[in-house]
């Protein structure tokens, strides 16, 4: 199953069956997925079904595997199909063109042997005729067969249409004496030699995800009653601890228990640069184990490991059909019969007008003379005929799409669909989120600041009971370094998250606070006037008290404005009457950051805007560093959406990239959403429309190289095709196009370019954007 428009009589057969819920055929895929109820049908029902619209089951898969072998034997999903060129059909049409050749040789060139030999119908009968009468019967047999199937499942494909050509030429010369014996016999053999280029050639786009598939080895060692023994990876079971020794490829999600070596996650994330593990490191299926031994207990069963997951959404992504073939497949289902009425009436209408050839002056110098003859004006209706099916303009998009798609999986970039990859190429403008993005997002603390009389001690001691509740990853980061330090959490009662602003609760009976600078300014704290004691300690109140200047801790405009420029978040820790001290946290910059940003801007992204909850002046300050186009800056969640919202009326459509969790909404807004960092992180790989695999920013201007080349190849596939069908179809009636031309250009030729030009996308690969560039804090 080639060809969208061919995959109609499955879709028949399969909708006459009572009992199924839904089905879907994948024609790019070359498979069918179907829900039935299994009380009414069973599998085999299903296959029979197929079976009746001419195809031949070669696997089943899910839960009908156990319970039908297919009539070919039941095979994997991920084994390669048998050469179309050593194929039953490849063998018939190479016999059936070789009789065809000693026919023309026959007509044409050794004449004197091209004797009458019977007559069928009050119709002479020549040698070369009964040579192209074996070659169609030779060829035509496969054809005609299909074309039946076809008509069967009241479908007006190319094997029907074709099949109509091969008898309409064949019973023009028994009946009227036509002549055509010629024509039928290269409408069978090249049309037949036009499938298996086609089949060839979708052959070699579908291989792209078969070497996903074949990724994961089929077998794993694992350690059963103390013995090291090796079985089928379907056997492994979750919790069993599989041994990889150097060299071998990871055949599971799991975790390392034993051992630490270089993984090279190149398959699954697209990182081009082995990964050290160490025990408690988690791997995934289908990387490769570079240097030493690992033992990993498994977490998952091998159907839904990371590798399943992303053959899975690959292959369902290439059912999400794009604009561009959504209108493809409204402008087919008309195109073909119109061009088969035209075909009818240029066959019957200009014979019957016509008594003499008329020459008529088209353009200033040329004219053109249109025949009487019946005989000519039906070869023209036939040759109309087989430019009537629109394969190669239908099949113009998603051979384009699974290319893109494919190529960006083997890249570490999980596309969930076609239309996500033509929505990606079409945006102009790209917001980021900062935390976890732009940054690494590994928080660390870099200052503390002890106010009134409080040691660092103190104030680390009382934000850690504050934050050890908070989910947020500066309390996280605060709570971390207080246990770094052996600072224990003191008895906390009452906690209270503060959204978008910080965290309050009771410490040894007195409300706390820990947050923004906004916070403690809402509590009425006035942060320009910190009056200095004495005694060296800070004394601060509501009332705040007269100071002389350079008696005072400047918060507002000195102390805190200084930690923001220098890109740190400030964390104020106080009761409502007094502050006891300053925290400033820091997140360090991808060190490929600032090189993905410049690489977007040359590839001509019109706006970077970078998103965060941080405040202005960290916020200003990573921007400028990174050189984004604006930012937005003390952000809540819903002011993201806002933001999105805005940007999306500004330039038509927004890309946003984020961590997949935190920035759900944000990412659900936004025209294309993108996870980063998503394998093994199911909530990411389910949320976003495109996933990054790995925890590499670099991988985002390939994606936006890929979509827009992917647009481009899709544009022209279908513009081609368009336009070579258009301009075959219309230089027919002045007997341009030889029939042989109409299957090897329009149906062959066409099919073949197009999925050359798709293939290209696979040449795409991610740039090195990392050379020579050091991380920055």
């Amino acid at each position: 199953m080639d060809c969208p428009s061919c995959a109609g009589k499955v879709e028949t057969s399969l909708g006459d069956l009572d009992g199924i819920a839904r089905y879907e055929t994948r024609p790019t895929a070359g498979t069918v997925v179907a829900s039935y109820d299994a009380a009414t049908l069973s599998a085999r029902d299903l296959v029979r079904a197929i079976e009746r619209a001419g195809y031949e089951v070669t696997s089943v898969s899910g839960d009908a595997r156990a319970d039908i072998e297919s009539p070919a034997g039941e095979t994997t999903a991920g084994d390669a199909p048998e050469s179309v060129w050593r194929s039953e059909r490849a063998i018939k049409t190479g016999v059936s063109g070789g009789v065809a050749l000693i026919g023309l040789l026959v007509e044409f060139v050794t004449t004197g042997v091209n004797a009458e030999v019977a007559s069928v119908l009050g119709r002479e009968l020549f040698v070369a005729d009964l040579l192209f009468l074996a070659a169609v019967a030779t060829a035509g047999a496969t054809i005609l067969r299909s074309g039946y199937y076809s008509l069967r499942n009241r479908t007006l494909d190319i094997d029907l249409l074709m099949s109509i050509a091969i008898i309409g030429a064949l019973a023009a010369s028994l009946g009227f004496g036509a002549g055509l014996y010629l024509e039928a016999a290269l409408l069978a053999v090249l049309f037949s030699v036009a499938e298996l280029l086609e089949r060839h050639s979708i052959d070699r786009a579908r291989n792209s995800l078969r070497e996903l598939m074949d990724l994961s080895p089929d077998e794993a060692t694992v350690r059963r009653d103390g013995e090291s023994v090796t079985i089928p990876v379907e056997d492994v079971e979750i919790g069993d601890v599989v041994l990889v020794r150097p060299g071998e490829k990871i055949p599971m999600d799991g975790t390392v228990v034993e051992g630490e070596s270089a993984v090279n996650q190149a398959p699954i994330t697209g990182e081009s640069v082995p990964v050290d593990k160490i025990e408690g490191d988690a791997v995934y299926a289908g990387t490769i184990n570079e240097s030493g031994y690992l033992e990993l207990e498994v977490g998952s069963e091998a159907s839904d490991n990371t590798l399943s997951r992303i053959v899975e959404m690959v292959e369902d992504a290439q059912a999400a059909k794009t604009e561009r073939e959504e209108f493809v497949d409204r402008f087919a289902a008309r195109y073909t019969p119109v061009v088969v009425t035209l075909a009818v009436l240029t066959a019957v209408v200009p014979p019957l007008l016509l008594t003499e050839p008329v020459a008529v002056e088209l353009v200033a110098g040329y004219a053109h003379t249109f025949p009487a003859a019946w005989n000519v004006w039906f070869l023209y209706g036939l040759t109309l005929i087989v430019l009537a099916c629109p394969c190669a303009f239908v099949i113009s998009t998603p051979v384009s799409v699974v290319s893109g798609i494919t190529s960006g999986a083997k890249n570490g970039v999980l596309i969930k669909g076609g239309n996500h990859l033509e929505a990606m190429g079409e945006v102009e403008a790209i917001a980021m989120d900062k935390t976890g993005t732009l940054t690494r997002g590994e928080l660390t603390v870099t200052d503390v600041i002890p106010l009134n009389g409080n040691t660092e001690a103190d104030v680390l001691r009382c934000a850690r009971g504050l934050e050890a509740r908070s989910e947020h990853p500066i309390g996280e980061a605060i709570v971390e370094h207080a246990a770094d330090r052996a600072i224990d959490a003191p008895e906390v009662r009452g906690f209270e998250s503060i959204t978008g602003k910080g965290v309050e609760a009771a410490v040894h009976g007195t409300r706390h606070y820990a947050g923004k600078p906004g916070l403690f300014e809402s509590l009425g704290f006035d942060l320009s006037h910190v009056h200095a004691a004495t005694d060296g300690g800070v004394v601060t109140t509501k009332s705040q008290q007269l100071c002389e200047r350079n008696d005072c801790l400047d918060l507002l405009e000195g102390t805190i404005p200084e930690l923001q420029s220098a890109g740190k978040t400030v964390v104020l820790i106080g009761t409502e009457d007094e502050l006891e001290g300053v925290i400033a946290v820091a997140d360090e910059l991808r060190p490929e950051a600032k090189a993905t940003i410049d690489r977007l801007h040359d590839l001509g992204v019109r706006e970077i805007v970078m998103l965060t909850g941080d405040n202005e002046r960290t916020a200003r300050a990573i921007a400028t560093e990174l050189g984004v186009d604006d930012y937005r800056a003390s952000l809540l969640p819903e002011e993201k959406v806002e933001a999105l919202e805005a940007l999306d009326d500004a330039y038509g459509g927004v890309a946003m990239v984020g961590d997949g969790v935190n920035d759900a909404p944000a990412l659900a807004t936004a025209t294309v959403g993108i996870a980063m960092a998503a394998a093994g992180t199911d909530t990411a790989l389910e949320t976003a429309d495109i996933a990054l695999m790995g925890d590499d920013l670099s991988r985002l201007p390939y994606l936006y190289e890929l979509s827009h080349a992917g647009n481009g190849v899709i544009r022209q596939n279908v513009w081609a095709s368009l336009a070579a069908k258009g301009l075959l179809a219309v230089s027919v009636p002045f007997g341009l196009v030889p029939v042989w031309a109409a299957v090897l250009v329009g149906d062959a030729g066409m099919t073949v370019a197009i999925t050359a030009n798709a293939t290209r996308l696979g040449r795409i690969e991610p740039a090195e954007l990392l050379d020579g560039v050091e991380g920055t804090r």
